[in-house]
């Protein structure tokens, strides 16, 4: 992390807020603060750049934050922690939503409150359902099967949740070079965590073989957020993606240890954020 402590010394812009920031409100609807201050993920216009990645864990946005030459904006507020920066001479923002797709949604919303056209891209972690997915391995998504009910108040069930094909494009092309290990395939977005995941704990469940419906339908992942945020983008004709690490093997029922684990996460954000680089300047970093 020296890196990044040197990344802090050079911060040009630092504010650690709660929600007392955006206190006051100008509408029960957008729950929009002062100077267009978004309530959640607290920031305003100007604070976060077209090139946006989406990770659930905080300490994966400062993660990725030491990898920028530069940090402009920092803030945290709840969940959402967020780092604005430059790298390789491209403005990226990072934000960390929490676990979900009800995280994500809030997340999205408020990003297109503040940002015109943004690239979202989820660098995020999986459990792998077909067996030659490796523990470590990265998977992109080209779409996601919608478990979650979130995605259903703003369309129908039919609706596909699609990842669009430019960025499955640049992330391969960045998995391919940076010589990772990776899958091309489809995801499933579930809503929780173990029972919507199938996991055999103490409680009983309705659906005890979700994993192997989904591996025998060819799905190759399983997470919680990437249908609302292909969803949302579609919508509004966003680019929009997901590469995830595998962290669990669901068929095998192995787990990642812990340095498989460090490296996987870093070869996950470090795809993102080439794929960035490939989409906004036509060549890797």
């Amino acid at each position: 992390m020296g890196r990044y402590s040197n990344v802090c010394r050079k911060l040009k812009y630092q504010y650690r807020m709660g929600a007392s920031m955006a206190k006051k409100l100008k509408s029960s609807e957008t729950m929009e603060g002062e100077e267009g201050v978004q309530y959640h993920i607290g920031l305003k216009p100007g604070e976060v750049c077209q090139n946006i990645l989406l990770c659930g864990d905080p300490a994966r946005a400062e993660k990725v934050a030491g990898e920028f030459s530069e940090v402009k904006v920092e803030r945290r507020n709840r969940e959402y922690v967020t780092y604005t920066g430059v790298w390789n001479g491209i403005d990226v923002t990072v934000m960390s939503t929490g676990i979900g797709c009800d995280n994500t949604e809030i997340a999205v919303v408020e990003i297109l409150n503040i940002v015109e056209n943004p690239l979202l891209i989820r660098i995020g972690s999986c459990g792998a359902l077909q067996p030659f997915i490796n523990l470590g391995d990265l998977v992109i998504s080209t779409a996601a099967v919608r478990l979650e009910n979130t995605s259903l108040y703003f369309v129908p069930e039919g609706y596909p949740a699609v990842a669009h094909y430019r960025v499955v494009q640049a992330l391969e092309e960045s998995a391919r070079k940076l010589g990772y290990r990776y899958h091309v395939g489809l995801t499933a977005t579930a809503p929780g965590f173990y029972g919507a995941q199938g996991r055999a704990v103490n409680f009983p469940l309705m659906k005890p073989d979700t994993v192997d419906k989904l591996s025998k339908l060819n799905v190759y992942n399983m997470e919680m957020e990437a249908s609302t945020l292909f969803t949302l983008a579609s919508i509004k004709g966003l680019m929009a993606g997901a590469v995830c690490a595998v962290y669990a093997q669901r068929i095998a029922r192995h787990g990642i240890p812990s340095d498989v684990k460090e490296r996987a996460e870093r070869a996950c954000y470090l795809t993102g954020l080439n794929a960035i680089a490939v989409l906004r300047t036509g060549k890797q970093m």
